[in-house]
């Protein structure tokens, strides 16, 4: 067999999702949204691939049954029009029922909502049936997926775009961290999965011809896991890290499904890459060691919480900081009033100052997230013991400014892996920090001169844009427009977070919605 070149990979599959994404044109014109296409895709493309795995003479007995014999894919392919759709409909019934399985993460709360037995048929005879998903190409099948979930994300009007993460920011981040054969991987928002399998592909890439047997089937079967609120997201990164050859199909779900923030970790990660939901969508305080708030109507008791507040990314931070294990490390994308913000903020940056070492902070344009007023860092940091005689963990804070003077749009100037080389470059991966070289754009900050700014404020930036002051300059007008945009709906969840702190009613509108995925 003759592998394919990256260019004819990259070409066929082009070529997959144009076909997956016509179909989808199709099911609109019947009523489906983009996301709940794919939904009903992973449906059958679980059920497909069940059947391949079964047919293989080399597949193991135990695992030829992962889909019970009346509700397989065999049994949807015998049947016709209104028989079919019945049938259907029983079959996501049934297999809706195996909690804590991939099988039982990929079925939960599922639905049929294909409504024209034609169209169905279609989907299973024309499209679904006449691929062979798992016999090779598993970067190519995961890859067409996952293309077609970014189209899905470009759907505003579902807030798709708030589990996708762009991949050219995943991809970067993936880069700086260099994950390793022996790291322990995990997601708490994961969205549709994106940084977990870039994670995964990182891994292959570099590290697989050194691989033992065992440690290759540990790699896809256990040391990578993910977190995620929504059954029907949940859902579709199972079946995004099955198509990229991560997890089982008839085994323990890779995917938990609840609110991360409800309870302690009960396991630990080394890296954690993750980009939690900006928005706050509910009232839910977490209540730390400082005590209980004025004003909460739901709250969940966190002992391993410094600060009480209802702010779900501060929250994410504090959760992030406790699913670390000792030397774990973390790259995590996290809005501007998480640098800036006082009280529980100013309590929260001080204990990442002195407990963990925050080295990096890399400054993220707007323009690159699917949800509009977003202003967000990754911000980069590790876990560290007590130092003696009290010393902090960060000794020097790295700032990369890639949001002044850069300008990206979702279409016409898209941000792309090579627009953030120059930013991996002066990151220095896998090298002494102490060998890092100061730019225009890359500045350091000792601990002293962090902890002595105002309520511990990291917003912090110097560089100015030189086509606020140059005439000659302007910008295109989309991109003026688009920007103005985004400043008055940063500013406006900014206000609406402080009249919530004080008591006030906001509307529920208001929010500065995740771009995250997926990862």
């Amino acid at each position: 067999m003759t592998l394919a070149s990256p260019a004819q990979a990259h070409a066929q599959t082009n070529a997959l999702v144009s076909k997956l994404w016509n179909y989808c044109n199709v099911l609109r014109d019947n009523g489906l949204s983009t996301i709940e296409y794919v939904e009903q895709l992973s449906y059958l493309l679980f059920l497909k691939m069940a059947d391949e795995i079964a047919s293989d003479p080399f597949t193991e007995q135990e695992a030829k049954t992962v889909v019970p014999a009346p509700y397989d894919w065999q049994s949807l392919v015998r049947l016709k029009g209104i028989d079919l759709e019945v049938h259907y409909r029983k079959t996501l019934e049934v297999l809706a029922k195996n909690p804590g399985t991939t099988l039982g993460t990929i079925f939960a709360k599922s639905q049929n909502r294909i409504t024209e037995p034609a169209l169905l048929e279609k989907l299973v005879v024309d499209l679904i049936g006449k691929e062979d998903w798992t016999i090779q190409g598993t970067d190519l099948k995961g890859d067409a997926y996952e293309g077609l979930l970014a189209k899905g994300a470009e759907d505003t009007k579902t807030g798709a775009g708030q589990y996708f993460t762009p991949r050219a920011l995943i991809d970067a981040m993936v880069d700086v961290m260099q994950p390793q054969p022996d790291d322990t991987i995990t997601d708490p928002a994961c969205g549709t999965g994106g940084f977990l399998i870039a994670a995964h592909h990182y891994i292959r890439e570099n590290h697989m011809r050194d691989l033992s047997r065992e440690q290759r089937l540990a790699l896809g079967s256990g040391k990578i896991w993910g977190n995620e609120l929504v059954t029907g997201t949940a859902r579709l990164a199972a079946m995004n890290m099955l198509l990229h050859g991560i997890g089982d199909a008839d085994g323990r779900s890779l995917i938990t499904v609840g609110d991360a923030l409800a309870e302690q970790p009960r396991r630990h990660a080394s890296l954690v890459l993750a980009n939690p939901p900006f928005g706050k969508k509910s009232a839910i305080t977490v209540v730390g060691t400082d005590g209980k708030a004025e004003r909460e109507d739901i709250s969940y008791e966190r002992d391993d919480f410094r600060a009480t507040t209802t702010n779900k990314q501060l929250n994410f931070l504090q959760h992030i900081m406790s699913l670390l294990e000792m030397d774990g490390r973390a790259a995590v994308v996290l809005p501007d009033n998480v640098l800036f913000e006082g009280g529980a903020g100013e309590k929260v940056r001080r204990r990442l100052l002195e407990e963990f070492d925050l080295h990096t902070i890399l400054r993220l344009p707007t323009g690159i997230f699917y949800a509009g007023g977003v202003k967000a860092n990754v911000l980069f940091f590790e876990k560290k013991p007590p130092r003696s005689g009290g010393a902090p963990n960060t000794s020097k804070l790295w700032v990369y400014d890639f949001r002044t003077a850069k300008h990206f749009t979702l279409k016409q100037h898209p941000l792309g892996r090579a627009d953030l080389d120059e930013f991996v470059e002066a990151y220095l991966p896998g090298k002494p920090r102490n060998e890092r070289v100061e730019s225009e754009r890359f500045k350091s900050f000792d601990y002293e001169e962090l902890i002595a700014r105002d309520k511990v404020n990291l917003d912090i930036t110097w560089m100015k844009d030189p086509a606020l002051d140059d005439a000659d300059s302007l910008l295109p007008p989309e991109v003026i427009a688009q920007e103005i945009v985004e400043d008055l709906q940063a500013a406006l969840s900014e206000f609406a977070a402080i009249a919530e702190a004080l008591g006030g009613e906001v509307p529920a509108d208001i929010d500065a919605i995740s771009p995250d995925e997926a990862g």
